[in-house]
């Protein structure tokens, strides 16, 4: 298998740092949650922690408000072990997201802030350098001045040898222009990038059901993706490279939570593919990692054991 941890950081991600109030009980809709738990949120942020909690060694580039809930956040990272270096504090609160529990797709609702001060300083080239993957989200990419700085940063990680990836979750109301959303994502694409898109996210972004999932991997591979993986929930995961493709079903499990399952999933898939293991192997892995979490109420559990993932 190909070595892909020759470089000091396994994986920088770079995005949204954020409080999730998540409803105490399970609701339809934000109207019936009549109390909330808070946990630490944002796409990039439980991709990096579930990483590292699969031994990979990570780094985040965030932005968070010198609020408490800011340094609720940052005392989350510590304590975890993952370093809070690459964390810009300013003077815009901290982003706060409430969430439905929910069985099936969460609803939320956002009160953006500082999630979107991302700066190019942030991500220096002495940085990219050392990274073997460079991940980011719709979310991330959805306002200035993360937007630029995350696709000026991109460009170059690639120049110095960085692989991409991005998680496509995209929400209109988190980025009310679609347009310019297809238009970016697709031109992150074209970079060689590796790809994890739902179902919902894309029926969201291109505004029309995904009645064959196999249309969304030829979708990407052809603007240039390297591998793009595409989860249907409790109908499975197909995955997609210049290779071929794969389906992978879902198993039963008994759901607790899905909020973070998606990273979850790719946490699974990075860490595998990091591992130098096939597109269909990876996926075995999100799988596992998925599963783990729909079982879970909140964040993972501590460290899993990275050889758990492959074995049935």
């Amino acid at each position: 298998m190909e070595n892909r941890r020759q470089r000091p950081i396994d994986l920088l991600s770079v995005g949204e740092l954020l409080i999730d109030l998540i409803s105490a009980e399970y609701a339809e809709t934000l109207e019936e949650a009549s109390a909330f738990e808070r946990v630490q949120g944002g796409s990039p942020a439980n991709l990096c922690l579930n990483m590292a909690r699969l031994g990979n060694r990570v780094r985040l580039v965030a932005g968070i408000g010198k609020d408490a809930m800011g340094h609720f956040l940052l005392h989350n990272l510590q304590r975890l072990g993952v370093p809070a270096d690459g964390v810009r504090e300013t003077d815009e609160p901290t982003t706060l997201i409430l969430v439905t529990r929910s069985r099936e797709v969460s609803g939320f609702e956002a009160y953006r802030g500082a999630d979107r001060l991302i700066v190019p300083e942030q991500l220096p080239d002495e940085l990219l350098q050392q990274c073997s993957l460079f991940h980011t989200t719709c979310f991330a990419l959805s306002r200035p001045p993360a937007q630029q700085s995350i696709l000026d940063a991109a460009e170059r990680a690639v120049r110095l040898g960085c692989q991409l990836s991005i998680d496509a979750n995209y929400a209109a109301k988190i980025w009310p222009d679609r347009q310019q959303a297809i238009e970016l994502v697709g031109r992150y694409c074209t970079k060689g990038a590796l790809v994890k898109i739902s179902e919902v996210d894309w029926e969201r972004l291109y505004g029309a059901p995904l009645s064959e999932p196999e249309r969304a991997l030829d979708h990407f591979l052809e603007l240039g993706a390297r591998e793009v993986c595409v989860t249907l929930g409790g109908d499975g995961s197909w995955v997609g490279s210049e290779s071929g493709k794969h389906f992978l079903p879902a198993r039963p499990v008994e759901v607790v939570d899905t909020t973070g399952a998606g990273d979850a999933f790719w946490s699974g898939y990075l860490t595998a593919w990091l591992d130098g293991r096939e597109p269909a192997d990876c996926a075995l892995a999100g799988r596992r990692m998925a599963e783990i979490k729909l079982a879970h109420l909140g964040p993972l559990p501590g460290a899993v054991d990275p050889g758990s993932l492959l074995k049935d």
